[in-house]
């Protein structure tokens, strides 16, 4: 069969599919479409659970349908404990927040526990006190960054920070998510983004996964309800476009739904759990 013959029955086909179904031949010719494979928990949003029962709350989140959590403490159970938990629901635990201070101060325990657990991120999950209000204020931040992040490095992990809104109000001119970019070493620190915080910040979370690419390595998916309160919101249910933003999340490894206020965090896992899988992008 020549080429043009075979090109004019293909434009044939293509022709009958548009006049039964214009949608389905959009379908077609659309490039594939990505969505979440792997989609995580940050425990923190079912706080009041784990509390109660921690291996029960996790064996709910493994039957919607989650493949990994995120911890914020091990709720009084042992690290070989928690292991087993995940172990019998078919979840790992990429990460783990944690305060700085540990790190400094007290990191043995913590590290011997994370491998045990099976981390591979430790996340400094906010700033350590303090004011901070001048460039110079923003790079000591980046120094404690940096040696914290060389030592996490050297036990085996990577570090990453989780930011809130802080970091999007001004130091004389410059942002102190800039200072903090330009003053950490990409070899020791990376970010994990909570895009709700970015936007409550006044931020674009597209266009910071464009700046600073490479550099964010986990997203916080969270959503808002907008202007003026940015009122939280399940995932899928607010004013945020995570479709843009997952499109434009290069080189992100894991993925973590949060809500910091659910009235009924298994209800709202649920949910954002069922937009995110279905979401196309």
């Amino acid at each position: 069969m020549s080429q043009d013959r075979r090109t004019f029955l293909s434009n044939l086909g293509m022709a009958a599919v548009a006049a039964r179904s214009p949608r389905l031949l959009g379908d077609l010719l659309r490039p594939g479409a990505a969505k979440l494979q792997r989609i995580g928990m940050e425990l923190y949003t079912v706080r009041s659970l784990t509390a109660k029962d921690l291996a029960g709350t996790l064996a709910q989140l493994a039957k919607l349908g989650y493949k990994e959590v995120e911890f914020a403490g091990y709720q009084g159970h042992s690290a070989a404990e928690v292991r087993a938990m995940l172990d019998q629901n078919g979840l790992t635990a990429p990460s783990a927040h944690v305060d700085i201070v540990k790190i400094e101060t007290d990191a043995d325990t913590m590290f011997s526990d994370a491998k045990v657990v099976g981390h591979k991120w430790i996340t400094v999950a906010s700033l350590p006190r303090g004011q901070r209000q001048t460039v110079d204020d923003w790079k000591q931040v980046a120094a404690r960054f940096n040696a914290a992040g060389k030592k996490v490095k050297d036990a085996g992990f990577r570090l990453a920070f989780h930011n809130h809104n802080d970091v999007f109000r001004k130091a004389a001119d410059e942002l102190p998510i800039d200072i903090l970019m330009r003053e950490t070493d990409p070899g020791l620190v990376s970010y994990q983004m909570d895009v709700y915080w970015v936007v409550n910040g006044g931020g674009n979370p597209v266009e910071l996964l464009g700046k600073y690419s490479g550099r964010f390595k986990m997203l916080h998916l969270k959503d808002s309800m907008g202007p003026p309160d940015q009122k939280m919101a399940d995932v899928g249910s607010g004013t945020i476009d995570f479709k843009a933003v997952l499109s434009h999340a290069k080189g992100i490894e894991n993925y973590f739904v949060e809500r910091d206020d659910p009235t009924d965090p298994m209800a709202s896992a649920a949910a954002s759990f069922k937009f995110l899988s279905q979401l196309e992008f």
